[in-house]
């Protein structure tokens, strides 16, 4: 395997990654940013996993249950046949609470034939830092870790407890099932129960799909990526996580290996957008509400990302005895970035809350806390925006006067007028409207390049940053300005190999970046569509979604030479760019802020 050959399963609590012969190699419980109980993507031999073998020249294919996140792998050898599926409950209860335990329903229904299989079933609580105890009880079998930090796992069965665990051959006769469950079970599971919670869960996730806006063009990709979207929103909290994983990496053998299970409010903007103009408006809502929840009302210290459960703490550790996905170390849990200073952090926020005023004007009940959080936030982009900072891009030891952090300088105090104006604060809009003008004619004074007039990625340098396409899609420049049709060209020309987008290509903390970013390509795709490049566009996506694993997610990165996925996966960001660009090349509404500037 070497292209993330995984399907995602998940809840909206946690998820787990199963390959494609049904092996699940990653999963924590009971959130998804808990440790791990299986993490044979991080280290082949000692990191735990959960496989199902069949015994003889089995043919394996895998694929999601049409328009759900349930995955169901098919074994067959012509005589024997079975099917494995493997799903994490989710559905509203009769009290219309929504039920998503930490726990995962391996469904084997047999097919035909009497299939031999032997189940490989190993556990390794706390990221496999010691091998755990094993009990054997009456109605379940119970791993727990007692060196370290205390934890447990439950597997229930209708198989023998003693050959699934030894991995002894087992015939299948008729269908069964293993959940494997963090809680202890108040009632055993039978079968009745695994069908029942498989087909409530099959129609939940049918049911929820049906609410997606219906295109001319690309729906079973759009259809796909609003299904992992969904999966990586936590239904605790509403905040969505950049992806499931830790530690997978940008390049193999390299060190850039970082943990993605948390929230980044950057992508709040696109994300809330994208949701809406698919009509899921509860979890842009709810997003919201996790994003005024976390903002402190009159204090200026905001963070680039928060876990999903407030009280995990996010610093950034490494687990020396993991050898890392392919032997890529180290692996690290927590992220460090979360204590950088990201200056474009507080116009990602105000485009959020303006953009939901303009959507749940009418439904919001807390204007007031509102006004009061963007106020603060104004108040700290007119103190700072002349300061450095880390960028988009999170430069560990590198500061400077980044060209996409003041354009999102210009967008927070853009929206604030905006967001004055509809409070019917008439003179704070125009005042937070001269402070934004100023802003404007400093970055196209200082962060153009001259000789090509195309934005760059610092004041005063003269390379090509791909974070500068989105300058059009926060309503910075139209998309007919020759500023902006010359900054996509000069990108393309720069950043772009072989159809794939580099971020940039200039050195940083850990040397010259050696993959494409996968989002970096949907951007300029989408850029290329608007300036008028529509047939290079439209052979780029396509080649694109070529690029996706077999059941078509995407990671955070691609390697140029092999096409191969690399990164942490999936990665909700590819899939936002994905839906984004997908809309924008079918020509379907487009949703953003006119680049004419707002006078009020």
């Amino acid at each position: 395997m070497n292209n993330l050959d995984y399907g995602i399963i998940g809840n909206c609590k946690s998820a787990a990654l199963i390959d494609k012969t049904g092996s699940i190699d990653w999963c924590c419980l009971p959130d998804f940013d808990s440790s791990s109980f299986f993490a044979r993507i991080l280290d082949k031999d000692n990191g735990g996993r959960f496989a199902v073998e069949a015994l003889g020249d089995y043919k394996i294919s895998q694929k999601y249950i049409e328009k759900t996140n349930i995955l169901l792998t098919a074994f067959s050898d012509g005589d024997n046949a079975f099917e494995l599926i493997d799903f994490m409950p989710r559905f509203q209860n009769s009290e219309g609470k929504y039920h998503c335990p930490p726990e995962i329903i391996r469904y084997i229904r047999l097919v035909k034939g009497q299939p031999r299989v032997r189940f490989i079933y190993d556990p390794r609580p706390v990221y496999a830092q010691y091998l755990p105890q094993v009990e054997v009880f009456e109605d379940f079998v119970k791993h727990s870790q007692t060196q370290g930090a205390y934890e447990s796992i439950y597997m229930y069965s209708d198989l023998p407890f003693v050959a699934l665990i030894e991995g002894q051959p087992i015939t299948l006769t008729e269908d069964s099932f293993v959940a494997v469950c963090y809680n202890q079970k108040l009632i055993k599971p039978d079968m009745d129960w695994v069908r029942l919670e498989f087909e409530r869960t099959k129609v939940y996730w049918m049911g929820w799909l049906t609410k997606t806006t219906v295109m001319s063009k690309y729906q079973k990709e759009i259809e796909r990526s609003s299904l992992v979207l969904k999966l990586l929103a936590s239904q605790k909290t509403g905040a969505i996580l950049a992806a499931v994983t830790t530690s997978l990496p940008e390049t193999i053998g390299e060190v850039r290996n970082w943990d993605y299970r948390y929230c980044w409010i950057r992508d709040a903007s696109m994300t809330i957008n994208i949701l809406v103009r698919l009509g899921h408006y509860n979890v842009a809502h709810r997003f919201l509400d996790f994003i005024l929840d976390i903002v402190p009302f009159k204090d200026e210290k905001i963070q680039i990302m928060y876990p999903v459960n407030h009280r995990r703490s996010m610093e950034e550790r490494i687990l020396p005895w993991l050898a890392g996905y392919e032997n890529s170390r180290p692996v690290r849990i927590g992220n460090a970035a979360s204590l950088q200073k990201q200056n474009d952090i507080y116009g990602v926020l105000l485009d959020v809350i303006y953009q939901s005023l303009t959507y749940f004007r009418n439904t919001l009940n807390n204007k007031e806390d509102i006004w009061t959080v963007v106020r603060t936030l104004a108040r700290h982009v007119a103190t700072n925006w002349e300061s450095l900072d880390s960028s988009i891009w999170e430069f560990r030891t590198d500061q400077k006067h980044f060209v996409f952090s003041k354009v999102l300088c210009w967008v927070a105090m853009d929206r604030t007028s905006r967001i004055a104006y509809l409070f019917d604060k008439r003179d704070k809009a125009r005042d937070y409207a001269v402070l934004r003008d100023r802003i404007k004619a400093d970055i196209l004074e200082k962060g153009r390049d001259p000789q090509t007039n195309a934005l760059v990625q610092f004041y005063g340098g003269n390379v090509s940053d791909a974070s500068n396409l989105l300058a059009q899609q926060y309503g910075f420049i139209s998309h007919k300005d020759p500023i902006f049709v010359n900054t996509v060209e000069r990108t393309y020309k720069d950043l772009c190999r072989d159809g794939l987008m580099y971020r940039y290509k200039t050195p940083d903390d850990f040397g010259e970046p050696k993959s494409s970013f996968t989002v970096c390509t949907f951007w300029m795709i989408k850029s290329l569509y608007l300036i008028g490049r529509r047939e290079l566009a439209r052979d780029m996506f396509d080649r694109l979604l070529s690029y996706s694993n077999h059941l078509g997610l995407f990671s955070e990165d691609i390697d140029f030479a092999t096409k191969r996925l690399l990164g942490n996966f999936p990665q909700g960001y590819s899939h936002i760019a994905l839906i984004d660009t997908a809309l924008t090349i079918s020509d379907s509404p487009q949703w953003f802020v006119e680049s004419e500037d707002f006078k009020p």
